[in-house]
């Protein structure tokens, strides 16, 4: 069994090797309130930074009148949490959507499931250089995320936007593409490198906690978005054998409550919408 400083080392040092160079990209523990009391029994949680850990430390709040403590680990990385939590680190993680956790379910066998959805993040394509898909030239590159669900959800942003056809399927990648009549170049790389590309490629199509945290509006600074009817809702998932366990039923109820309805709707306008 690894320990979890072991996988936020692997994790610091995936991301270094990435070329990553913001100081934001650390694991890293952050405490929820807690009342200040040591008798508070403790729910430990993995979380992408925004919006998840952001959502999580007001659910600290919620879950303070059930007696218990909320901890927070940080991830950048997308691969350690679901590791973290099969191995029993954490207790849950918040992070993923649905189609993305049952794609890691298959390829690791990992014996995890979810208990609720809470938001969905609708994802868009950015760019520095033009204000308008009509700006796109012919070659222009266009930066995806590579891991398998988000690269498929990339490509349905870009055929929506009418810029390519891709052939029917889930998890579709660039070698589906189907007409591209302009020759766009399609880059695939890590999701969390995709905002420091801006500037190199064309255009890029983000994922929103990646694009709040660079300080990007999807509904204002998109030049394309996915629908708000997106499937892909974002989860609490945990181990099957804990999802009747008296801290999940807490943290589920904490997470779906009428006050995180109320803070994702007034802290994110509409960038992050509530699935409940």
């Amino acid at each position: 069994m690894k320990k979890i400083s072991i996988l936020l080392a692997t994790a610091l040092l995936t991301i270094g090797l990435a070329g990553c160079g913001a100081s934001n990209d650390k694991a890293k523990d952050t405490a929820a309130p807690a009342g200040g009391k040591e008798t508070k029994k403790e729910i430990v949680v993995g979380a992408t930074p925004l919006p998840h850990a952001e959502i999580l430390k007001e659910v600290g709040k919620v879950l303070e009148k059930d007696g218990y403590a909320l901890k927070i680990i940080e991830f950048t990385d997308y691969q350690i949490p679901n590791t973290a939590l099969a191995e029993k680190e954490l207790d849950a993680n918040f992070f993923q959507h649905v189609p993305f956790l049952n794609k890691t379910i298959e390829e690791k066998k990992y014996d995890l499931d979810y208990t609720v959805k809470v938001h969905i993040e609708p994802m868009g394509l950015y760019s520095n250089k033009i204000k308008d898909l009509k700006e796109l030239k012919d070659g222009a590159e266009i930066a995806i995320p590579n891991d398998p669900t988000n690269g498929a959800r990339a490509l349905r942003v870009l055929e929506n936007a009418g810029l390519i056809k891709v052939k029917a399927g889930e998890l579709v990648t660039k070698i589906d593409i189907t007409e591209n009549k302009k020759n766009f170049k399609i880059t695939e790389l890590d999701a969390a490198q995709l905002p420091r590309v801006l500037g190199d490629v064309d255009a890029a199509v983000i994922n929103a906690n990646y694009a709040i945290e660079a300080e990007l509006n999807p509904t204002k600074d998109a030049i394309a978005i996915e629908s708000l009817n997106s499937p892909y809702a974002n989860v609490l998932a945990v181990r099957k054998e804990d999802k009747d366990k008296e801290n999940i039923k807490a943290l589920s109820k904490a997470l779906t409550s009428p006050e995180i309805k109320k803070f994702i709707e007034e802290k994110y306008d509409g960038n992050v919408v509530p699935a409940f």
